[in-house]
């Protein structure tokens, strides 16, 4: 069984040790759930299905019952907490204890490198930008970049993307990416910081839409009045789209510029407009 400090579900977690505890003697949900403090012989099991939720409260007895013990239980809580915050805010402030716990005895969260790198815009911009200007030192790094930054900051990020194995360097000790293309795959933590990338470059896009010549952007949009089966079919069409279009910027090696494509898809109305009464 994996150490606590590399989880980002306690549900998963209480699995996890159920299912360990098991395999080595007669352990039984309701043994742990007794230990745990509840009446329910199977309350804990009905939380790691997710049927019930863990309360902040309660999860120092169920950590307890586990027997972690110190930054353990800390982490294992602010696991509970993240789970049951309601913003993107709060879940960004629990994980981000959650990381400072696991660097602080040693650990990695598997998706910790990938939170940091879509919590910020400078991380996917450096990304391509550093190859593409080879020798480049971080201020003239941080002059190429739109909106602007400093050269502190482009040494922050291109050190994060290094020990993120996102770039590397090579021989001459230039910038080359490990992978062509990055995707935020099916983690449960990540997506808290995608949410957030979307509104930083909604913002950049705002911005763009005055100061970058027309001639240099493309800005354009459809209202549509559809069926639930057209989402469907438009948002399939849009995943298509965004494989060509990698395609497209991958099949040269050579980059002149970076963009960044949003493409935003959503409703203007509310639910169920032709629900009759």
């Amino acid at each position: 069984m994996k150490d606590v400090l590399e989880y980002t579900s306690y549900r998963q977690y209480i699995a996890d040790y159920y299912a360990e505890k098991k395999a080595k003697s007669a352990f039984t949900w309701q043994e742990f759930t007794r230990a745990a403090g509840f009446s329910s012989p199977i309350h804990l099991k009905y939380i790691s299905e997710g049927r019930f939720n863990l309360s902040n409260d309660a999860a120092k007895r169920v950590a307890q019952a586990m027997h972690l013990v110190n930054f353990e239980q800390e982490f294992f809580c602010e696991m509970v907490k993240f789970d049951n915050a309601k913003t993107d805010a709060d879940k960004k402030t629990h994980f981000k204890k959650m990381l400072a716990i696991a660097d602080a005895h040693k650990a990695k969260i598997l998706e910790g490198d990938a939170f940091r790198y879509f919590e910020s815009w400078k991380h996917q911009v450096l990304r391509e930008l550093a190859p593409a200007m080879p020798g480049a030192k971080p201020l003239a790094l941080a002059h190429a970049c739109r909106p602007d930054i400093t050269a502190a900051e482009v040494t922050k990020a291109l050190n994060f993307l290094v020990k993120a194995g996102l770039l590397k360097k090579d021989e001459q000790g230039r910038y080359v990416q490990t992978d062509t293309y990055v995707s935020t795959g099916p983690m449960d933590v990540t997506p808290v910081a995608v949410r957030g990338l979307h509104r930083q470059m909604g913002e950049i896009a705002l911005e763009a839409i005055e100061g970058v010549p027309q001639d240099e952007r493309h800005f354009s949009g459809l209202t549509l009045g559809i069926t639930r089966d057209a989402y469907g079919e438009i948002v399939r069409k849009i995943a298509e789209f965004r494989k060509e279009l990698v395609a497209i910027a991958t099949r040269d090696p050579a980059t002149d510029e970076v963009y960044r494509l949003n493409v935003q898809f959503f409703p203007m109305t509310k639910k169920s407009i032709n629900k009759k009464g």
